[in-house]
């Protein structure tokens, strides 16, 4: 119904479990709309010009407007929703928790390791994500513009490597490309022991921090 908005940032107030409320004035009207944690926080507190692209849903008879960065982010929380027991408050959760990229990889590969780091996100919802959802977002994937890093270890290792690289305090975006690289540029194999593939992500990791 309404694809997305423009206007100026009226206010941004942060409700309950991480909930941010976006006021977004257009042309004299003032739009209430429920945004993901890391927009709220990257958005100008007011007076700004922002782009929103939005979700309309009415829940109990009321209308309600969510709010995303990009199109990418709206129409992925749409795919979310059409998950049986996944509403929009687990939704935001999961783009909140993972950057979108890093989202999609982790369902078409069924890394539930990963997800299930989403608060509200356990071991059952993390795989009917997957059998769910998979099939969907390997084509999807391929018209949203964005990178899925294809490069890495195989299953079984890259959720031993990943954990191991999260417990470090890298970022789940960081650990999957450091990945990627290591698979791309090093060519380490995908059968490689899982200390090979610490070590080369922690140098090239390493390497990133020291160019910074």
């Amino acid at each position: 119904m309404i694809s997305y908005l423009k206007g100026i940032v009226a206010g941004i107030q942060k409700g309950g479990a991480n909930r941010y409320l976006l006021t977004l004035e257009v042309n004299g009207l003032g739009y209430d709309l429920q945004i993901p944690q890391r927009l709220g926080q990257q958005l100008p507190e007011s007076g700004g010009m922002v782009q929103i692209f939005t979700h309309y849903q009415v829940r109990e008879e009321q209308p309600l407007l969510y709010g995303f960065a990009t199109p990418g982010e709206r129409d992925l929380f749409r795919h979310l929703l059409n998950v049986s027991g996944i509403g929009a408050a687990l939704a935001i959760a999961l783009l909140d928790t993972l950057e979108l990229p890093d989202l999609v990889q982790a369902i078409i590969t069924g890394n539930i390791q990963l997800l299930i780091q989403t608060p509200g996100v356990g071991k059952k919802t993390a795989e009917r994500l997957c059998l769910e959802l998979k099939t969907k977002l390997i084509e999807w994937r391929k018209t949203a513009g964005f990178f899925v890093a294809t490069g890495g270890p195989e299953p079984g290792i890259f959720e031993e490597v990943q954990m191991m690289l999260l417990s470090l305090g890298y970022t789940a975006h960081e650990v999957s490309h450091a990945l990627h690289v290591v698979s791309e540029n090093i060519g380490l194999p995908k059968d490689a022991r899982v200390e090979d593939w610490i070590r080369q992500a922690i140098a090239h990791l390493s390497s990133e921090q020291v160019e910074l």
